[in-house]
């Protein structure tokens, strides 16, 4: 019996690359694993009051379905969030709540990508987009980022690029897996571009209020009339990964996009809904103290600064450095390995460390690079990169 080639087609390297740390921890090994983007696996906790209004929804709550496109108190939340944040305005209808941010990827590219169709994707950028494009038949295009320039991307690379058959452009922003936060220019020159080749634009905003060097800015706030597809979700700034809630919010002034809207819709009342309890229980990370943040942010910026210095004073490795989210992307400078794989093998192999290749974010990009989180605390990275340094200097 076989499987379809759409799905043996799929990879995903953040999740895959763990395979083989499995065997290695089943030989009795320890492995530092800063492959995935998981607060929760090291020290930061979900704010009691959000676990406790879980608890009392679950209660209270009467365990059925929810509604498809979401629980209308929570989209009234989101709005006000996203009003009182961005300064962004939208209808209830224009808002809808799916399971996790991958849901949105999911169910917009089968509602906008036919056979042939080309998106425009960050290089390097969340694999998600990609593979729905590439299991919808879609083509993805990828454009460049500068990594000399906070891997800010390039829109004449950007323009050059765009097709007849181009649907949309996606934006990730504060970006996974560079950290990079892009500068309002930039922002307001994809839209500039979007709107000339009548393309709408995905705003990707799911670490909006992780960054430390600058400010968020919203593409819906930047945007007159070019349709912004804003995601975001509850897994990384309210440290709820496991509740598995996004949200999409059409900000579409003209109304251009209400087919794909329901097109996504038809899907969604497909699965039925999302997790009932989690989305009233959201209502409370939104509404409720949001104190934890500052200590997040705190811990994060501390860590960061602490794997900037370590790394780029390793030989054969350097490092632009994050200004949100909670990845870094170094590049691999010695010709000791020929491909990320390899290094990324074989730091796995002999210092016991898990990272994840860079090609894993774009087959197309130019040089051998590594994504890692810096979410460990500081003790647990002075493990890992002093294991990596070790062996690096025995072998280069």
């Amino acid at each position: 019996m076989k499987a379809t080639k759409r799905s043996m087609d799929v990879s995903y390297a953040i999740r895959d690359i763990l395979l083989p740390a499995r065997e290695l921890e089943k030989q009795g090994h320890n492995i530092v694993k800063l492959h995935i983007g998981d607060p929760n696996k090291w020290d930061f906790e979900t704010p009691k009051h959000v676990r406790d209004a879980l608890c009392q929804a679950v209660e209270s709550n009467d365990n059925g379905y929810a509604e498809s496109e979401g629980c209308y108190e929570l989209r009234h939340a989101i709005l006000a969030k996203e009003k009182r944040k961005n300064n962004v305005s939208a209808d209830i209808d224009d808002c809808l709540i799916t399971c996790g941010v991958t849901e949105a990827i999911q169910t917009i590219s089968a509602a906008v990508i036919n056979p042939g169709d080309e998106v425009l994707l960050p290089s390097p950028g969340y694999p998600t987009y990609s593979e729905f494009t590439k299991f919808f038949d879609g083509v993805t295009v990828s454009y460049k980022t500068d990594e000399s320039n906070d891997w800010q991307p390039d829109i004449d690379d950007m323009r050059s690029k765009i097709t007849s058959k181009t649907k949309y452009i996606a934006v990730i922003n504060p970006n996974n897996p560079t950290g990079s936060l892009y500068s309002d220019k930039v922002l307001k020159d994809i839209i500039d571009l979007a709107g000339e080749h009548d393309l709408f634009v995905i705003s990707d905003e799911i670490y909006d209020l992780m960054t430390f060097d600058g400010e968020h800015r919203s593409m819906a706030s930047l945007s007159k009339d070019v349709p912004v597809v804003l995601f975001n979700g509850f897994s990384k700034v309210d440290l709820l990964p496991g509740w598995r809630l996004g949200y999409v919010i059409f900000n579409d002034p003209l109304g251009k996009m209400d087919e794909i809207k329901e097109g996504m819709m038809r899907q969604l009342r497909l699965r039925i809904s999302a997790n009932n309890p989690c989305q009233t229980a959201a209502i409370a990370a939104l509404e409720g103290p949001r104190d934890h943040l500052e200590a997040t942010n705190r811990k994060l910026r501390e860590r960061r600064d602490y794997m900037v210095k370590r790394i780029n004073d390793i030989p054969g490795l350097s490092t632009a450095t994050p200004r949100g989210a909670f990845y870094i992307f170094p590049k691999i400078e010695s010709d000791y390995w020929k491909t990320d794989n390899d290094f990324v093998m074989d730091i796995l192999k002999n210092a016991h460390v898990l990272l994840v290749p860079g090609s894993g974010f774009c087959s197309e990009i130019d040089s051998k690079h590594f994504r890692a989180v810096f979410l460990p605390p500081i003790d647990t990275l002075a493990t890992a990169f002093d294991s990596i340094e070790n062996y690096m200097r025995k072998v280069i």
